[in-house]
């Protein structure tokens, strides 16, 4: 998982290594893009959950247009905004933003995708782990696991004025 900013064209504007780790890991969702297996694309907002290492989680049924799109084309790019702000009398946006490329992974075997469940969990209901853990014990074989390897991201933002 390589931090690359130097491809980013306005330099001004990087967004600080540990700034973006941290929108990495408590950002609520992000934006899965996909190729088509036809060639078109296809862009979907979808929950994540960050493995502290080098691959993200997603969380979707056993078949379907994510699942045909990454079968047919593994390379995929998933990009997190945090905040933002719209400055109207500036004609401007205070933001800040990571891309990541990935390499996605599917048909996962049984016991990681107990632990990309298990991570989705501690991410967005904590307070309820021990009961989304035996719900997603009861639905496991309707649940499909998607792991996302980080293969190069970057970060960007735009300061307020």
């Amino acid at each position: 998982m390589e931090y690359r900013n130097d491809q980013i064209r306005r330099q001004d504007r990087l967004l600080d290594h540990q700034e973006a780790l941290k929108l990495l890991k408590e950002s609520e969702y992000g934006f899965l893009s996909m190729q088509l297996p036809d060639g078109g694309g296809y862009g979907i907002p979808i929950n994540y959950a960050w493995d502290g290492t080098s691959s993200l989680y997603i969380h979707c049924a056993p078949e379907g247009k994510k699942l045909d799109c990454i079968r047919q084309h593994p390379d995929v790019s998933f990009c997190i905004v945090g905040r933002t702000e719209i400055q109207p009398a500036k004609f401007t946006t205070a933001y800040e933003s990571v891309h990541l490329c990935c390499r996605a992974h599917t048909d996962l075997p049984d016991e990681e995708r107990h632990k990309a469940l298990e991570l989705i969990l501690e991410k967005y209901s904590p307070q309820d782990k021990e009961i989304g853990l035996k719900y997603a014990e009861k639905s496991f074989h309707r649940t499909a696991a998607i792991r996302l390897d980080i293969l190069t991201w970057s970060g960007k933002c735009k300061k307020k004025l």
